[in-house]
């Protein structure tokens, strides 16, 4: 089997195992950002500080060890724009918030027959596209070319300070990771977050390794889902006119490893919206993702696990920006909880 195509099997296998999980354990960032604000019990932020501790370990011994050369990814670019990448990150924040998750839970919960989340995937998607490569596009590069700063490394050099760094970035973590709350499915959440964390391991080994033809390499990437969604909606419409992308057999995977997962735990059920302004709250933010993902060049996952596991300064941006825009759709409405 071609080194290609073995990748992209892989990057199905990964999405069903991304699906099967956050399915069966509920991984999500927002859910876990809005139980620590409001002071509910409840291990998802554990569990999201766990996937980043196993991801950021992981990544560094592949890398150590020679297997993926993750300087080639785009997180360790040598320049950024401070004003898009920190915009974008509020943008998608924000949105997350009005729409009750990320694009990755949208995918998850599509499996299970939410529709709410379809709406939430196509208004995503789309924008995405529009700030990338439609109308946006123009704009989006005129403004990244007037604010992009270089610098000479966007991550920590490798050596012993960084595997310091490392070190003491996965401890802390890990102690906040395996703190001990009043109630909540510990087990099961925290079960969740070292899967997902080894699942973006898996992604870079799978593109930088698997997929490292000499010929006609993959980019080296792993888990993230803004342009993903909107590359699967394309590929739906034109596939006949376009390759598959290791992205798109991750997305298609997630969707499956969901369904198959909610048909056996016998948990599918149709949901709708419950008001028109509460479809008007999913499109507005489906749409602030897909623009603020476009500009900070990730999501929850795509920035805040496989950005952060390469200790990329431009991705710690990114993420606390995503965290800052989530924070201001809390502070505006808390009651509102995904």
């Amino acid at each position: 089997m071609p080194q290609l195509e073995l990748a992209l099997w892989a990057g199905f296998a990964i999405g069903l195992l991304f699906g099967a999980c956050g399915q069966a354990t509920g991984f999500c960032l927002v859910r876990g950002l809005n139980e620590y604000w409001s002071g509910n019990t409840g291990y998802k932020l554990h569990a999201f500080a766990l996937a980043l501790a196993v991801a950021v370990g992981g990544t560094h011994i592949i890398s150590t060890t020679g297997l993926v050369d993750i300087t080639q990814s785009m997180y360790l670019a040598p320049s950024f724009s401070w004003l898009l990448i920190p915009l974008g990150g509020l943008m998608f924040g924000y949105g997350m918030y009005l729409a009750n998750g990320c694009g990755a839970r949208a995918l998850v919960l599509l499996g299970r027959g939410n529709l709410r989340s379809l709406v939430v995937l196509l208004c995503l998607g789309i924008a995405a596209y529009i700030t990338m490569s439609g109308l946006l596009g123009p704009l989006r590069v005129r403004m990244g070319n007037l604010t992009t700063v270089s610098w000479s490394s966007m991550t920590v050099p490798p050596g012993a300070l960084r595997s310091v760094l490392v070190g003491l970035a996965v401890a802390g973590l890990l102690w906040f990771a395996f703190q001990k709350r009043v109630s909540g499915s510990r087990a099961r959440d925290l079960t969740g977050g070292a899967i997902v964390g080894l699942l973006v391991v898996a992604g870079w080994l799978a593109t930088g390794w698997l997929g490292a033809d000499d010929f006609d390499p993959l980019p080296v990437t792993s888990l993230t889902f803004v342009a993903p969604i909107g590359d699967t909606i394309q590929y739906v419409m034109i596939s006949t006119g376009m390759s598959v992308r290791f992205g798109i057999a991750v997305v298609a995977g997630v969707l499956l490893g969901s369904a198959l997962t909610a048909l056996l735990s016998r948990s599918t059920r149709l949901d709708a919206f419950t008001s028109p302004r509460h479809m008007a709250r999913s499109i507005l933010g489906g749409s602030l993702m897909g623009i603020g993902g476009a500009l900070a060049l990730g999501c929850t996952i795509g920035q805040g696990l496989t950005g952060l596991s390469t200790l990329s300064f431009s991705s710690m941006i990114a993420a606390a920006s995503i965290v800052a825009g989530a924070r201001l759709g809390w502070m505006r409405d808390p009651a509102h909880a995904p």
